[in-house]
């Protein structure tokens, strides 16, 4: 029976990533900085564990008390939607902490039982914001964007150790906690100079073309982290995927 780590399963893909896999009979480790045990099914083949992706510590015993895994999906990661103008450097560097570098450590801390035994997936959740551009969330989409470049590169240095490193790409989800995850973060990234133009953008969301659904994206990662092809990207929901076919 396979094990899937999960990284930020207290809400929204990662949720319900867990849950999808657990159906599907897999041992599921699904984390979160603040473990809520009663958002998922109780079961022998599931356990919620403790882990901050920024803390090397927390990462270390995390994979320490989860024994081996065979996929790694690294989910977790924080919103931020304002004008570039008005953010703060600190807060560029909060987010690629957690969309970065925290994607890099989880990566580069599995990666010696993924080469030792030949196998393993690595899932890589990013943003079809990777795909077309998008005003007001420039700092979350070069936190991403650098994710697919580290991604690509690293497939092809893993395919030696049949080591597969994949990407799923979630259109915009509007049943998330996008906004909500960049809390305090987000105060005052709009400026009165900005208010116009982000108004006419707030209301351009509250009527989409298409979104994409939480079980859009888990069924992406479970297509990704099952594909034994050369496929590198995989987007999910219908937004997305109109996105990577017009790119």
């Amino acid at each position: 029976m396979k094990t899937v780590f999960i990284t930020g399963c207290s809400s929204g893909y990662g949720l319900e990533t867990a849950r999808h896999f657990h159906a599907q009979g897999w041992n599921v480790i699904a984390t979160m900085r603040t473990p809520k045990e009663d958002v998922l099914p109780r079961s022998g083949r599931l356990r919620v564990t403790a882990l901050d992706v920024t803390r090397p510590e927390s990462i270390a015993a995390a994979l320490d008390a989860s024994g081996p895994i065979d996929v790694l999906v690294n989910n977790a990661g924080i919103g931020l939607l304002g004008a570039f103008e008005a953010t703060p450097m600190a807060t560029a560097r909060e987010v690629f902490e957690t969309n970065t570098f925290g994607v890099m450590a989880m990566t580069q801390a599995v990666l010696p039982q993924f080469r030792a035994r030949r196998s393993g997936v690595v899932v890589n959740v990013t943003s079809s914001a990777t795909l077309a551009p998008m005003p007001m969330v420039a700092v979350y989409t070069a936190s991403k964007k650098a994710i697919e470049g580290f991604t690509a590169s690293l497939a092809f240095e893993l395919e030696a150790f049949d080591v597969r490193v994949k990407l799923v790409e979630p259109g915009y989800g509007p049943t998330t906690r996008f906004t909500s995850n960049g809390g305090p973060r987000m105060d005052g990234l709009i400026p009165d100079a900005y208010a116009s133009f982000a108004q006419r953008l707030f209301a351009s969301f509250a009527q989409p073309a298409a979104v994409t659904s939480e079980s859009d994206v888990a069924e992406a990662v479970w297509r990704a982290a099952n594909d034994a092809s050369g496929l590198l990207r995989f987007p999910a929901g219908a937004d997305a995927v109109a996105l990577a076919n017009a790119r």
